[in-house]
């Protein structure tokens, strides 16, 4: 990409789609596009036509999904399987007959199998049955994978699809009933340690490890690629190497000056007990994470402080 070259950002209010904006403004491109929902329907086939012929966009970044917790998944399934494939499949087609010279899909870790081999490598997909507990929205992702492999196999459009690990970052979601364990970790943190409470209760053992990236070295980890990697073959990109979630609170405690105890509630589920991914291709291709998870979680807790009457009830 050229700094005058036309980029498109769907999704740019979104957790990914905020810090590629981020980080492509920093890098000095100057020709950016992006549209909230309420202008610009990406279930809607006739509106994203529209938009691609007058807007002409020559890079696509799709960062665009409709996205949930645990209970958005089992509650609204339909949502999530139709609303996500009727998304990517409007903004690929209309990329690829629109003249885009290259489009980047944004997959997630739970595309591969619940019990894959650890560390996780982008050959697992497929291999076996998914997490029940996001499967609506992980074959969504799957058949977005699909369409950029067919769309290159067909007709030579430079399609890329990248895998990002645990996400986290300025702009996470820290609502306590629906956030993930790292914004939830710091909101409750954050609670006790501003109305002196003498604990913190963390779910689980504290045993099971997860892997976190932050949030703004996926959006350089994808304008990289967008230059250097042009593959049907997906990518894994983390940061190859995960933490006891007793040990992830331990950290954030620290950041956030929480002077009380953590205690583990066991009568929670852990989940499985282990989910890394192989970021090998990231690591040949150039591409490794420079966000330390310490840093990680003083960048996210200070954006917190700074947003958090934005979101609070």
């Amino acid at each position: 990409m050229k700094k005058n070259s036309r980029i498109y950002i769907a999704g740019h209010r979104g957790l990914v789609g905020a810090a590629l904006l981020r980080v492509l403004v920093t890098e000095g491109y100057a020709d950016i596009i992006t549209k909230t929902h309420k202008s610009l329907d990406l279930t809607d086939k006739i509106e994203v036509e529209k938009f691609f012929v007058q807007e002409k966009p020559e890079y696509v970044f799709m960062a665009a999904a409709r996205v949930g917790g645990v209970f958005a998944n089992d509650t609204h399934p339909v949502e999530f399987l139709r609303d996500n494939l009727l998304m990517q499949t409007h903004v690929i087609d209309a990329a690829y007959r629109n003249g885009v010279k290259k489009f980047l899909f944004l997959g997630s870790s739970c595309i591969y199998p619940k019990n894959s081999p650890q560390p996780i490598t982008e050959d697992a997909l497929l291999s076996g049955g998914l997490e029940p507990t996001n499967e609506w929205y992980a074959i969504a992702k799957i058949a977005g994978i699909k369409l950029c492999q067919a769309y290159r196999k067909q007709y030579g459009f430079d399609a890329i699809s990248l895998m990002p690990t645990n996400l986290y970052g300025p702009g996470d979601n820290f609502d306590l009933e629906s956030s993930h364990v790292m914004p939830a970790l710091i909101r409750k943190f954050h609670d006790a340690k501003i109305n002196n409470k003498a604990e913190v209760v963390v779910w689980g053992s504290g045993k099971p490890k997860r892997e976190f990236l932050f949030v703004d070295d996926l959006a350089e980890a994808a304008t990289f690629c967008m230059e250097a990697y042009s593959d049907e073959k997906i990518i894994n990109i983390g940061v190859g190497k995960d933490i006891p979630i007793i040990s992830l609170a331990g950290l954030i405690r620290e950041e956030v000056g929480f002077k009380g105890n953590i205690v583990l509630d066991r009568s929670k589920p852990d989940g499985v007990s282990s989910k890394l991914l192989d970021i090998s291709r990231a690591s040949s291709i150039g591409w490794t994470a420079q966000t330390s998870l310490r840093e990680g979680v003083r960048k996210t807790y200070h954006w917190f402080l700074e947003n958090q009457d934005n979101f609070r009830s």
